[in-house]
């Protein structure tokens, strides 16, 4: 039996998690949730589940979170209820699904306590990487990849060492801008917000949809797969794969490439993180090549999706870069979304961001976080 800890139960990634631990009744048990801010159904959870502790990010709400639950669960709240989840004593893992900066201080606590982490939040590894896996290794923990891609990856190289490795191969959908010659360059800075917002894979989150219509997410996954794997930036490629079943690919040195696929499920991913290094039986994903039919990969066109030079560049200087080239990507999203800036504006106002910051290197995490607040006061400004 595995004790998990679940921060950021209420989002899709958490539920997603409550899933597989449903699925699992005799291999995972529920030792702790968080949420942000949705009380009710963080009490929904925990009495389905029924967690030893919970924590809310609102102070407000926890009194009355107590007095729903009664006094057989402990209520915390704030950061300080983040790092006691993250460091309780029974957990085996601690999945972080938070988005934005509050899983860093959760992860490295439950990296010290010796606790292995399985994440979902692309910010801890774009702004700390160095620090998390430095972290992990003096510790001996792992740190295992709950995005599909980096799941991917971790499964085809299966142990062997980064020398083994000639390139890491992301797949990107190509968002639902790919076609050059429906979207050309020149009409992309007039794209409105609706049309952006109208990803063929389905209905997303407002941020994760605008970042895979500008390729930023592949970015960020770039800087991740950097970090977590120890191969430096010039081996982390990118290909197109509108259809989303190859996952990603690692290209051997002797030409091998090996791939994970199937169909987009993300109760795989989490499971496999979660029951590592067993694989355990599941029913939610089934593939049929036969009804899939065709496959087919393409090179991303960085002259009208120049995010991913972005992204490379700031995974080779590395520091406070990559805190500053996702903090500006916030901003400039959450602009866009505003209708204050045009949809090329989110690429170039990064740009001019990262041009102007003085870079910092290894970083402390205070350097880190200093360095997000003056990319998202700098893009504001």
């Amino acid at each position: 039996m595995k004790r998990v800890v679940l921060l950021g139960s209420t989002g899709s990634i958490g539920t997603s998690t409550l899933k597989v631990v449903e699925d699992l009744p005799d291999q995972l048990q529920l030792a702790g949730l968080a949420a942000g801010g949705n009380a009710d159904l963080l009490a929904e959870q925990t009495r389905k589940h029924r967690p030893a502790v919970v924590s809310i990010h609102d102070p407000a709400k926890a009194a009355g979170l107590q007095a729903a639950l009664g006094d057989g669960v402990k209520v915390r709240c704030g950061a300080e209820g983040l790092i006691e989840l993250a460091t309780l004593p029974e957990a085996d893992i601690v999945l972080i699904a938070i988005v934005g900066t509050a899983g860093l201080a959760p992860a490295l606590a439950a990296i010290r306590a010796g606790k292995d982490i399985a994440v979902a939040s692309k910010e801890i590894l774009v702004m700390a990487g160095e620090t998390v896996m430095g972290e992990a290794r003096k510790h001996g923990v792992k740190v295992l990849a709950v995005d599909s891609e980096h799941s991917a990856i971790f499964q085809c190289l299966d142990g062997k060492p980064p020398a083994s490795v000639r390139n890491l191969w992301l797949t990107a959908s190509g968002g639902p801008f790919r076609d050059a010659a429906k979207w050309p360059k020149e009409s992309l800075a007039g794209i409105p917000l609706e049309q952006a917002l109208k990803h063929p894979a389905g209905v997303m989150g407002r941020t994760i949809t605008i970042d895979a219509a500008t390729l930023f997410n592949k970015g960020l996954e770039m800087i991740e797969a950097r970090w977590l794997f120890d191969i430096e930036m010039a081996r982390v490629q990118v290909v197109v794969h509108p259809q989303s079943i190859v996952h990603s690919m690692v290209e051997f040195v002797d030409g091998s490439l090996i791939a994970q696929l199937s169909t987009p499920d993300m109760c795989l991913p989490i499971q496999y993180a979660l029951c590592y290094p067993d694989r355990q039986r599941s029913d939610r994903v089934q593939t049929n090549f036969a009804k899939i039919g065709t496959l087919t990969f393409e090179e991303p066109d960085t002259d009208r999706f120049p995010a991913l030079l972005l992204a490379r560049r700031a995974g080779e200087v590395g520091g406070t870069l990559p805190a500053v080239f996702n903090a500006a990507n916030e901003v400039a999203v959450e602009q866009f979304c505003q209708r204050q800036l045009s949809f090329t504006g989110i690429t170039e106002k990064v740009r001019r961001v990262m041009d102007a910051h003085r870079m910092v290197e290894h970083p402390t995490l205070e350097q880190i976080l200093e360095a997000d607040q003056w990319a998202r006061e700098e893009a504001a400004r």
